[in-house]
């Protein structure tokens, strides 16, 4: 069985965008006593504010694909299109490497804990955009197996602004 995650704290939250602090402290105050917390547990109007910037992935484990089911509108303009129902690699054709592309949200699926990276954007660019930051967190419906991974985003533009 998972570990309780409320207790999750990154040793450099301090550094972190403030909207996804906001969001980790969201889906840390949505867990339940015991396991993750599932899509059933997120309320769009108590994050309204995140949601152009956030993006819900299905999960699908043999083989580990996954499918985006909820693309914010921030989302669309960096990818360019709404991927709304598409798999990550039909979204993402210039991948070359999906193994390595993967590896992160693999390991977010695996573990249940979060990961956060800020770095250039991997799987999508706006040229406007210069950097990116996001956090992966994990969904379960049933507590304890992950079936969805909640993306936040939040672009840097090259005056050093983010949205």
């Amino acid at each position: 069985m998972i570990e309780p995650i409320p207790r999750y704290q990154p040793d450099d939250l301090e550094s972190w965008h403030p909207k996804l602090r906001r969001i980790l402290s969201y889906w840390q105050r949505i867990h339940p006593p015991r396991g993750l917390p599932g899509r059933q547990h997120v309320d769009p109007v108590a994050i309204g504010d995140l949601l152009p910037g956030l993006w819900l992935l299905d999960l699908q484990r043999e083989p580990f694909r996954m499918r985006y089911r909820l693309v914010g509108t921030r989302i669309v303009e960096a990818i360019g299109q709404d991927a709304t129902g598409m798999w990550f690699e039909e979204a993402h054709p210039h991948i070359a490497n999906w193994t390595e592309a993967l590896e992160r949200f693999r390991l977010v699926a695996e573990t249940g804990r979060p990961s956060r990276r800020r770095g250039p954007a991997l799987f999508w660019s706006h040229r406007d955009y210069r950097e990116i930051e996001n956090v992966v967190l994990p969904l379960a419906a049933d507590g304890i197996n992950v079936d969805m991974l909640m993306v936040l985003t939040v672009v840097y533009l090259a005056d050093g602004t983010s949205r």
